[in-house]
């Protein structure tokens, strides 16, 4: 390691050592744990993960006990956190790792890159704390600090900048400790070096980092194409009874949510207008014999995801009864619904109190 690299790398394990959070999944080395945080903490903030951290790891002590839930008792477990591909693979996974594996999760790289939802941030991460193997991670945390410190512009959503990047990450870990320095890197990235208003007053890099000297660090990393986000419109049929129920159907086949549950939902590139199309009310009349229809409120819940922005109008079908396809009111809260449903379900008077 150039003296160079193992300043940077000193600097950042020592304040890492003083500054470190006190987290649950630092205090141990057992894989299934640290996995479990590392899918757990994909694209979601620590203060957002701890909870389902916590929830999933006294749920489920062990990869036995994971790979022995119900996927619906997984993405119950799951729900709020989005991206549900993740719990998907996090289950699949387990079940592997028990049945195949007989339950020894794995701690090379080279065995865990193998592993359904495990990519190389996860692998790399897992080997160096578990392991001790120098792997260096590169997520984005890691391209912040790397391209402003050492003043890197090319773009980190391209194959040179991908390359770039992990060379540069891997020049720069500590062989004789890469867990810590993983961490550090990490951990400095989410605290410090943050992608808005970063605090370079005080900084430890502050004398030696190029995208500051150089007034660009509102600029890095930089990032060659953005997402286009796509507008769509779902309309959600809230059949409710006079026996107390409402239908839920599970959606099937690819795509967002699939597994979850959510009520009957037309969806459309479109607004509708002010009425359900005169097909669906035909025939929703003809199955349950409506007695009115409603839409809940005029304004649509705007609901964002990293590629669409979804308008949500609740359409409320009033009925008699439901008999046996209807769900109990008390019941619904068994479900794994996505958070725009999780939200409507907290808020409609009828499902709240529970009558």
């Amino acid at each position: 390691m150039k003296e160079k690299d193992s300043q940077f790398s000193n600097s950042l394990i020592a304040w890492y050592l003083e500054n470190a959070r006190i987290l649950p999944w630092r205090s141990t080395r057992d894989p299934y744990l640290v996995w479990l945080s590392e899918i757990i903490l994909q694209q979601t903030r620590v203060d957002q993960g701890m909870p389902y951290y916590n929830r999933f790891s006294q749920a489920f002590p062990t990869v036995h006990h994971l790979a022995d839930a119900s996927e619906e008792t997984v993405f119950k477990l799951w729900q709020g956190l989005g991206y549900y591909s993740r719990a998907r693979n996090l289950h699949f996974t387990a079940k592997y790792v028990s049945n195949e594996l007989d339950g020894v999760f794995p701690t090379s790289y080279s065995e865990l890159i193998k592993l359904k939802g495990v990519g190389d941030y996860t692998a790399s991460a897992i080997a160096s704390i578990c392991s001790d193997e120098a792997q260096a991670v590169v997520d984005g945390n890691v391209y912040r600090v790397l391209s402003r410190v050492f003043g890197l512009d090319t773009p980190i959503d391209t194959t040179l900048g991908k390359r770039q990047f992990r060379e540069l990450a891997q020049q720069l870990i500590d062989p004789k400790q890469p867990g810590t320095y993983n961490q550090a890197i990490m951990e400095f990235g989410a605290r410090y070096c943050v992608p808005r208003n970063p605090t370079c007053e005080g900084c430890i890099f502050q004398s030696k980092c190029v995208g500051y000297k150089l007034g660009k660090v509102g600029e890095l990393p930089v990032k060659k194409g953005k997402t286009k986000v796509r507008p769509v419109y779902h309309n959600y049929l809230v059949v409710t009874s006079e026996d107390g129920k409402t239908l839920l159907e599970k959606r099937e086949g690819r795509g967002i949510w699939q597994g979850l549950y959510q009520f009957p939902m037309t969806e459309s590139d479109q607004p509708i207008g002010s009425a359900l199309p005169d097909t669906v009310l035909e025939l929703y009349q003809s199955k349950y014999g409506l007695r009115s229809v409603i839409r809940y409120k005029e304004e649509p819940v705007i609901h964002l995801l990293s590629h669409r922005k979804i308008y949500a109008h609740f359409w409320i079908l009033q009925t008699e009864e439901l008999k046996k396809e209807g769900v109990d009111y008390s019941r619904i809260e068994e479900f794994a619904v996505p958070v725009l449903l999780d939200n409507f379900i907290r808020e409609f008077p009828v499902f709240a109190s529970g009558k």
